[in-house]
């Protein structure tokens, strides 16, 4: 096989400027950047005016929380263009030095700010809410009602300041994770088909699992795993270290565990994730029943990891380019008004999107914006992955939810992830509902059926069985026991063997599979695609069945950003997150669309 034969990467400056993002939002230029940065690097020293003298009024509170927000403000902006263009090419040392420089500004702001919050809830309870009571510091009450839960969390300031000079270092898992990730580790090439060699990475990888031919998922499966295994100590090693750092903070911060910390800023009760993964056990004899199907109707001898990808229909498989899977989305999204609609369009349409994977470019997909830019969404499009049209839509929902966040002041525009999941797997709701309504055949609505019951699997029992593997590990960092790689594995082989059930096969390799996952890096966010995916089934749903109350509802959550706590926001959009119905739900749907399946291909 000569090299010509070869499906080579791109590097980024060989890739079409109108395939790319227009980031012309955020700045015009590098230098027009570095300006910018010269001003927020001096405007952190404009927080030493007002130590000590927060308990003097209201107004004094006011004005700095106004220069706090006017700082984070451009902090935003500096910390989305930096972070974008180091996803270009994470090996681009000018971009991951800009990247470096704003974290070390960043954190010297946030060490300069550390008095705030002590000093804040120093203010006697009586005064405070004297404070609160004035009209001056309307536009802030409920900045300040948040900030105040925190009083039995937050230390002197002396000791914020240290934890403050610790945000840069504390990283370093992180970025040691994705700099061999996506820089270091490389996968060879691998045969797709008679004549086609394509390098294989973290986006190709996909498609050569929804391959109709077995020989190519397996190789692909395991020459990918190997690379992990070859570097499996070091991964285990960096995984391990920020498991330490969150259950670290936790204890700092006097939380009972790692868990109750990441769940206190959404309000988020510990049973809402109890009841989660309560549920998904008591409903994996669906799930298992669901492999043997796909096994039975694929003829397959066994089941492996590699063959839940591929779509069961293979030969329904379809190529989608760009254009078409615009058209797609736009279409399916009808429902959610014309003006939604509109605006999604000029985006997609426009330079919102970097659309294809080059050489370098940070692996997945992701939505990404601030207050003062265009919501950009970072793809890493295959036309022959049907699932990319469908993160399409999802990243779309992201974005449109930033864009109209931003009806709210700049302080309640930032909307969290517990409902920002919601946004997303909605509009993979509506595009699937809308494929299944243009099937020409059963075999074709059997098709899309099956994708649904895919996306279930893969975003409530998957993601489920992740948080799952991070409240186990964060419990045994916890007790005090060693997190070393036997462990890891251990630990995650029994999660394995129980969410796949005992006919699946489970090939060693998966058991690292817990290395290779960057949302472990942001302990306890997992769980959030799994409710939020509940959610979004619900208010589809309501949506599609309902008249304009039910849209005005939804369109009006998306708009609220975080002026209220999530499961409020959830609430007033018609559906209640702390009761286990809607997660049993969507359970019992995936149930009713695997009869389904079964009666239209057997």
């Amino acid at each position: 096989m000569s090299n010509s034969d070869t499906t080579r990467l791109p590097n980024r400056a060989e890739v079409p400027v109108e395939q790319t993002w227009d980031l012309s939002s955020l700045f015009p230029s590098d230098t027009a950047w570095e300006a910018e940065f010269q001003k927020f690097s001096e405007q952190t020293g404009g927080y030493a005016a007002f130590r000590g003298t927060l308990h003097q009024s209201a107004a004094r509170v006011r004005e700095c929380l106004e220069l706090d927000s006017q700082i984070e403000r451009l902090g935003d902006r500096l910390g989305t263009y930096a972070f974008l263009k180091t996803a270009e090419d994470v090996a681009n040392s000018t971009y991951q030095g800009m990247k470096g420089r704003y974290l070390g500004v960043a954190s010297r702001a946030a060490e300069a700010a550390s008095f705030l919050r002590p000093e804040l809830l120093a203010i006697p309870d009586d005064r405070m809410q004297a404070f609160m009571a004035d009209p001056v510091l309307a536009d802030y009450r409920l900045v300040l009602e948040r900030l105040l839960r925190y009083k039995p969390h937050t230390l002197s300031e002396s000791e914020e300041r240290l934890l403050a000079m610790q945000i840069e270092s504390a990283q370093t898992p992180r970025n040691v994770f994705d700099q061999l990730t996506n820089a270091d580790m490389k996968f060879g090439t691998i045969n797709v088909s008679p004549g086609q060699t394509i390098e294989l990475s973290h986006g190709s990888f996909a498609k050569c699992l929804e391959s109709p031919d077995r020989a190519v998922r397996r190789q692909a499966f395991h020459q990918y795993y190997q690379v992990f295994t070859d570097h499996e100590n070091t991964l285990s090693a960096t995984l391990a270290g920020s498991i330490k750092q969150g259950v670290y903070q936790s204890r700092v911060r006097s939380f009972s565990s790692a868990r109750s910390a990441a769940l206190f800023p959404d309000v988020v009760p510990e049973s809402v994730y109890d009841n989660l993964i309560t549920a998904v056990r008591a409903n994996l004899p669906a799930v298992h029943e669901y492999y043997q199907l796909r096994r039975r109707v694929m003829q397959l001898p066994d089941i492996h990891m590699y063959d839940v990808y591929v779509p069961i229909l293979s030969d329904r498989q379809r190529r989608t380019e760009w254009e078409a899977a615009v058209d797609l989305v736009i279409a399916a999204l009808k429902p959610l008004g014309q003006e939604y609609s509109d605006v999604l369009t000029r985006g997609l349409r426009g330079r919102w999107c970097d659309r294809y994977e080059n050489k370098g470019k940070l692996s997945g997909a992701f939505s990404s914006g601030c207050y003062d830019s265009d919501p950009y969404i970072m793809m890493n499009y295959q036309p022959d992955v049907l699932d990319h049209v469908f993160t399409l839509a999802h990243e779309a929902g992201h974005s449109m939810h930033t864009h109209l966040s931003k009806s709210q002041p700049y302080q309640y525009s930032q909307y969290t992830i517990f409902v920002a999941e919601v946004a997303s797997t909605f509009n993979e709701q509506l595009l699937g509902q809308y494929m299944m309504s243009q099937a020409r055949d059963d075999r074709e609505r059997a098709y899309y059926i099956n994708r649904e019951i895919d996306e279930i699997r893969k975003t409530i029992i998957r993601q489920t069985m992740f948080a799952e593997f991070e409240k186990i590990t964060h419990e045994l960092a916890e007790a005090n026991q060693p997190l070393t790689l036997d462990v890891f594995r251990s630990e995650y082989r029994k999660l394995l063997d129980a969410y796949f059930g005992p006919e699946f096969i489970i090939d060693a390799e998966l058991e690292l599979e817990c290395l290779r996952i960057p949302h472990f890096y942001r302990a306890f966010y997992v769980y959030k695609y799994s409710t939020g995916l509940a959610a979004a089934i619900a208010l589809a749903e309501r949506v599609r069945h309902g008249g304009q109350a039910e849209l005005a509802a939804y369109l009006g959550f998306l708009r609220a950003g975080c002026s209220q706590d999530p499961l409020d926001l959830l609430r007033s959009a018609g559906v209640d997150m702390t009761t286990p119905a809607p997660v049993n739900a969507a359970l019992s749907r995936f149930s009713n669309l695997v009869q389904e399946l079964d009666t239209l291909l057997t």
